[in-house]
């Protein structure tokens, strides 16, 4: 299967998959006589596990770790799980620190009286400090 019929069928670009070529996360593709790119069955899985981890935000480097232990019959599953519950609590961080910043901007934008006064506690707040904004000034 060429890399055109390979991204339909696993919903991977043509441009990702060359990429995880290049990276080492997906094994070089046989190539034809005319040198075009030939996905097997085995090529198709491995790019769906690939999107379908990246869809949970894996890193590509843990992305490669995933498929190592997928690969491996005889693996441990408590290492798989490891790795799923640090990217859940890292995932976890990363929404409280934007649920912060949600909140920050929201208390902000209602101080903000939006209208034609040159006046902005959000501009103010981004310099670090209200004379700074109202004046004007820029570091």
């Amino acid at each position: 299967m060429n890399i055109g019929k390979a991204s339909l069928a696993t919903g991977v670009s043509a441009k990702m998959i060359r990429y995880y070529e290049t990276v080492g996360l997906i094994r070089p593709s046989e190539r034809t006589e005319s040198n075009y790119r030939d996905f097997s069955e085995r090529d198709l899985n491995d790019l769906r596990f690939i999107r379908r981890a990246r869809s949970l935000g894996f890193s590509v480097e843990e992305i490669g770790r995933l498929l190592s232990l997928w690969r491996d019959r005889n693996r441990p599953s408590r290492e798989v799980k490891a790795m799923a519950e640090k990217h859940v609590a890292d995932l976890d961080a990363r929404i409280k620190e934007m649920q912060a910043m949600a909140d920050a901007l929201r208390d902000l934008s209602h101080c903000c009286a939006g209208d034609d006064r040159p006046d902005c506690p959000i501009l103010s707040d981004l310099a670090g400090s209200p004379a700074a904004a109202s004046q004007g000034d820029t570091p």
